[in-house]
């Protein structure tokens, strides 16, 4: 049995309102965590097949060219050099990346070959050691300000004439932004180990999405969808870095085939800085143009950002700009300048990211040229329907994120002025952000079956990366099965299992959740039939049935046979029809050091409308994350590279500065309640990005009003600070 859902029209009867088993939404531990604190929860480089051989790829040690020649070493079994592992190398979604030669070479630290031995050590000396002679080409673009441009008319828009709208103006702003490059830096590198069977392989790896990364390994090895298995059961985060497959499951699937024996390529610290997507640095121009009452007229917004040539994927730095503020007059565009440095992909939130943080520090800028209170400013100027487009959104919630988080972070007490507190040799300020950040649904499936005993099984090839989804999946079956949360388990990670919609954009939750709903919904309509009453008047809870006066166990409506369904969600009209969004608000207290230019953030809020909650502990470590995300962005991740080679200078956890926890104030985070018809039956929205966006101009916005400086290349180092100072 399978439910289809096509979400052409919005949804609003609530049903998860009308269960009564009263898990859903409830703060409830992570089903998994036991098992990862304990070490029982298997990662990707943990399998120990038997006759298992190490890998360990080569890098390029030039910037473009071609390898002339690969010898050998004699620790080494084999050395591959099959170009499919280079083609699949930091692309991202590796199937548009571009069909190199087995010879060329893009950029430097581009992996060239792979060593396999048996044992790592082995394979790491051998790797370092192997010769490998080039013909160097001198020639490749490093520099995205002078570097070949593209401009895809697909990135770009406008309405009016936004060059007239600032001529004529009351107040204008025309500034530009840089922000570094960035990485993912998830806590598990990337890893894999391919095993064969006869003509089928299983590759365990850290993925996010696993049904699109298994059409990309039978393609990368050239063999029908079936015949291949991915696991990924635990994965240590990705952050966008394992949407796509990647160089180390590519190689590690041809040595083992080759071999004929497992083999496992783990990739090191430095390896995965080199060998997974950074996020593209960007150069961000906001033109803003205000009447005498502080509504816009125009804004502009103009990115550049870069990739290597011939790749599809360029950083949506303007994703959100389109709809979060009002102005008839607009430009939005975007370059990608071609340069030969280490590929660019989604990483944490891409687009709204940078293109919201640097935006909203340009808001605080113009409201004060304009002579408004930030706040007021930024609510006189959200839009009734979407700009340009007309559309309706599904619904808006910004304004209420700001005026709740205003109340409650004590917004009244600020003064505006810069330099206004010094306590012993510290600037006090306060800032404050939008966020905001496109929603959207992924086709997805998932089976849940009903088993004699009275317990239910889900089963779906989606990923939990840290996010909570074991769990939050086992409370929509739990509550629309009307069981304890503990007579639900949980299967994820296999390509055995239904296809779903994958860990990314934020979707995972929503997306993958209807499916188990719609699963659910079709298993209480069969109990409902044998209970002789209509779906929507059977009541389920604490295993047994209700309709009317009569009440049955569970297990008595079974009579012993196990029961199962399919659910199908697919996006519809309702994703053309309207502009769905996810809204919040963040805030922060700082204080920079008058003397050194260090910043110290003291306090920070979030306050977010992300639709249905399903779990209000896990939906709250996605915000405290994506705030802790915010302070890296404003205050210390720069991937440093090389401007002579290209190559990453920053490439291990001591020189690329994330948070520590000694960088990461008391934080409060808010969820506003918001049901969501266009977002499907669930009224589920995405979380785990949302927190990103804004959060670190909040911290900026804050260090201004403490310092008076506007720091306008990110991070805002203590020397960047101290220019200004």
């Amino acid at each position: 049995m399978t439910r289809h859902l096509k979400i052409d029209l919005p949804d609003t009867e609530n049903r998860l309102d009308q269960m009564a088993q009263g898990v859903l939404g409830k703060p409830l531990d992570r089903l998994e965590g036991p098992l990862k604190v304990s070490g029982r929860a298997t990662y990707a480089a943990e399998a120990r097949p038997d006759g298992l051989l190490h890998g360990v790829l080569v890098q390029s040690s030039i910037t473009k060219g071609r390898v002339t020649q690969v010898g050998t070493h004699p620790d080494a079994l084999a050395v591959l050099t099959d170009p499919r592992m280079i083609r699949y190398a930091a692309q991202g979604m590796a199937t548009k990346g571009p069909k190199r030669g087995p010879d060329v070479v893009e950029y430097m630290g581009q992996p060239i070959a792979l060593v396999v031995a048996e044992t790592f050590e082995k394979a790491r000396h051998a790797a370092k050691n192997l010769p490998i002679t080039y013909e160097e080409e001198t020639d490749a673009p490093l520099d995205p300000a002078t570097a070949p441009l593209d401009r895809p008319d697909a990135k770009q828009s406008a309405a009016g004439d936004l060059d007239a709208a600032m001529r004529d103006a009351a107040f204008v702003l025309d500034e530009v932004w840089h922000t570094p490059s960035m990485a993912a830096t998830a806590m598990e590198p990337h890893a894999a180990i391919a095993e064969w069977d006869g003509d089928h392989v299983t590759i365990r790896a850290g993925m996010q999405m696993l049904s699109s990364n298994r059409q990309q390994m039978a393609d990368a090895l050239g063999i029908p969808l079936e015949k291949v298995r991915l696991l990924a059961p635990y994965v240590g985060g990705g952050f966008g870095s394992k949407l796509g497959i990647n160089a180390e499951a590519v190689a590690a699937a041809l040595a083992a085939r080759e071999l004929g024996r497992p083999v496992s390529v783990v990739l090191t610290r430095m390896h995965d800085f080199d060998l997974s997507h950074r996020r593209s640095e960007s150069r961000q121009r906001v033109l803003l143009a205000a009447d005498a009452d502080g509504r816009l007229t125009g804004l502009g917004h103009e990115s550049r950002v870069s990739n290597l040539p011939d790749t599809t994927f360029a950083e949506p730095v303007t994703q959100a700009t389109p709809f979060t503020y009002d102005g008839a007059h607009r430009r939005i565009v975007q370059e990608i300048a071609r340069i030969h440095r280490p590929a660019t992909g989604s990483v944490r939130a891409p687009g709204e990211a940078i293109g919201v943080n640097v935006f909203e520090c340009a808001m605080d800028e113009m409201a004060e040229r304009v002579g408004l209170d930030p706040v007021k400013f930024r609510l006189r100027n959200i839009p009734q329907n979407e700009p340009v487009t007309g559309r309706p959104f599904s619904s808006h919630k910004l304004a209420e994120a700001m005026e709740e988080g205003a109340r409650r972070f004590g917004w009244a007490d600020r003064n505006p002025a810069p330099k206004h507190t010094l306590q012993g040799e510290w600037y006090m300020g306060m800032g404050m952000a939008a966020a905001v950040r496109v929603n959207q649904i992924i086709e997805s499936r998932a089976r849940v079956s009903l088993t004699p005993d009275g317990r239910a099984l889900v089963e779906t090839d989606m990923t939990d990366i840290g996010t909570g989804t074991y769990t939050v999946l086992g409370q929509i079956a739990a509550e629309m099965l009307g069981l304890p949360r503990d007579a639900v388990e949980v299967h994820l990670g296999d390509t055995d299992m239904p296809p779903a919609s994958g860990s990314g954009g934020s979707f995972g939750a929503a997306s993958a959740g209807t499916s188990v709903y719609l699963a659910c919904e079709e298993l209480r309509t069969t109990l409902a039939q044998r209970m002789g009453c209509a779906e929507t008047d059977l009541t389920l809870q604490d295993g047994e049935a209700r309709a009317g006066n009569a009440v049955r166990k569970l297990t008595d409506l079974l009579n012993g046979e196990p029961l199962d369904a399919e659910g199908h969600v697919e996006p519809g009209d309702t994703a053309k029809a309207v502009r769905q969004a996810t809204w919040g608000s963040h805030w922060a207290e700082v204080a920079v050091n008058r003397w050194s230019g260090e910043v110290r953030v003291h306090r920070m809020m979030g306050v977010f409308a992300c639709g249905r909650v399903l779990n209000a502990k896990t939906a709250r470590s996605q915000c405290l994350g994506g705030m802790t995300f915010g302070i890296g962005i404003a205050l210390t991740e720069d991937m440093a590279q090389d401007d002579r080679d290209g190559h990453n200078v920053a490439r291990d956890l001591a020189e690329y500065h994330v948070p520590t926890h000694a960088d990461v104030p008391h934080m409060e985070v808010h969820l506003l309640e918001e049901l969501d018809a266009h977002a499907g039956p669930t009224q589920v929205k995405g979380i785990g990005e949302l927190g990103i966006c804004g959060a670190g101009a909040a911290v900026l916005n804050a260090v201004y009003n403490a310092c008076g400086v506007r720091v306008r290349h990110f991070p805002a180092t203590p020397d960047r600070i101290l220019a200004g100072l």
